[in-house]
């Protein structure tokens, strides 16, 4: 497991849910002449937005993000994505939540299999910051905080080996390797089978200083080529023209991690089969977490720091739905496996010690993971956005 993982993961599922949620936001904005009260606008979509993404880029939440640390838990990260969403005028219900959450992972999970080289994943995450950039690029406070994490990430990854890169992919992969979720774009551009599982292809650009297969070379016992033999391959493969820049700025290549809801198009999402079974492994884990106490005041008094948008006055929150209708929301919430969906939590983070209590009286009734032996010797700080919640 490689601990400098959390940024990346942190990074491109927050520009998922970005992606989505402007997505949703313009599908059901109204001209702001013609609004009522409790229908979006153009101008409440660009406060959502800014909202959450000054949040999410918060320079104290991102210096704790950066430390080296294994993966938090799913239910931890979920937790803070949750958290996240409703840092604005905003407001999810629990089956909008957590199809947003479904699409996240998926996407990226689709975009760090489909990497050509592990160290593309930077590139990934690079188209993210840039289209996240777009979304507040009338707001020069918030782009002075993109701009902080991306020469952060240039610091702290670009000096990275490939073997460190490629450890990164695979801790990637097995945090994805259970979620088999469907989804609609996916299945129709016939890279998702109908078991949840993706396709990959077998055509196309090969890695960044690699060469087209379908030649062998034969070296004699000092190194001197003696021999060529070509064979044909199934793909059709070819030779990228340059690779990607790693820089602030510059022409990624990489398409992957760009935003493929531009396009207007409903997007939906199904439990496949071998998700549902996932019902009787998720009971086997319900024992509370001994440190779970500690962890969950750490994720409060730093959560506390954050500058969270609250509505004001007689505002109440304007709900968004990530269904076509209210009903098939309704139905949505109904009948998803109860072992796979994550209950919303209102977390009040403050420094009194009677609300860290009750923050922990409530970690207490939740299904947390056993924490490995080792991390416990780093300090309880670093374990508490793991598996606290």
């Amino acid at each position: 497991m490689s601990a400098r993982t959390l940024p990346l993961l942190f990074l491109n599922l927050g520009g998922e849910m970005l992606y989505i949620l402007d997505q949703r936001l313009r599908a059901q904005s109204i001209p702001g002449e013609k609004a009522r009260k409790d229908e979006w606008t153009d101008v409440d979509r660009k406060r959502v937005m800014n909202d959450i993404i000054s949040t999410m880029f918060n320079k104290k939440f991102l210096e704790e993000l950066f430390k080296p640390q294994d993966l938090y838990s799913k239910k931890a990260l979920r937790t803070v994505y949750d958290r996240l969403a409703h840092a604005s005028i905003m407001r999810l219900n629990q089956a909008s939540m957590d199809k947003l959450y479904d699409l996240m992972t998926m996407a990226f999970k689709y975009q760090v299999l489909l990497c050509p080289r592990p160290r593309d994943i930077l590139l990934v995450t690079f188209n993210h910051l840039d289209a996240i950039k777009d979304f507040i690029s009338d707001s020069p406070g918030i782009l002075n905080q993109v701009d902080e994490t991306f020469r952060r990430l240039i610091e702290t990854y670009n000096c990275l080996s490939d073997g460190e890169f490629q450890l990164i992919r695979q801790t990637l992969l097995i945090f994805f390797q259970d979620m088999h979720i469907r989804v609609s774009i996916f299945l129709k551009d016939k890279v998702q089978n109908s078991n949840g599982r993706f396709v990959l292809p077998i055509s196309g650009p090969v890695p960044w200083g690699t060469e087209v297969p379908g030649l062998i070379r034969l070296f004699n016992h000092k190194g001197v080529e003696v021999k060529r033999a070509e064979f044909t391959t199934a793909g059709n493969y070819v030779t990228p023209q340059r690779e990607g820049s790693f820089e602030l700025y510059g022409d990624r290549v990489l398409k992957l991690g760009t935003n493929m809801y531009s396009v207007t198009r409903p997007v939906e999402t199904h439990m496949s089969g071998s998700s549902k079974n996932l019902s009787s492994q998720a009971k086997e884990n319900i024992a509370p977490n001994p440190l779970a106490k500690e962890e969950l005041n750490f994720l409060a008094r730093l959560l506390g720091g954050l500058d969270i948008q609250k509505p004001a006055g007689g505002e109440s929150g304007f709900r968004l739905n990530l269904f076509t209708t209210d009903e098939e929301e309704e139905h949505a919430a109904q009948t998803r496996p109860e072992e796979l969906s994550y209950k919303v939590i209102n977390i009040e983070a403050t420094q009194e010690p009677g609300r860290r209590a009750e923050l922990s009286r409530i970690l207490g009734e939740l299904d947390v993971a056993e924490p490995r032996p080792d991390s416990a010797e780093k300090g309880e700080d670093l374990l508490a956005l793991m598996d606290g919640l």
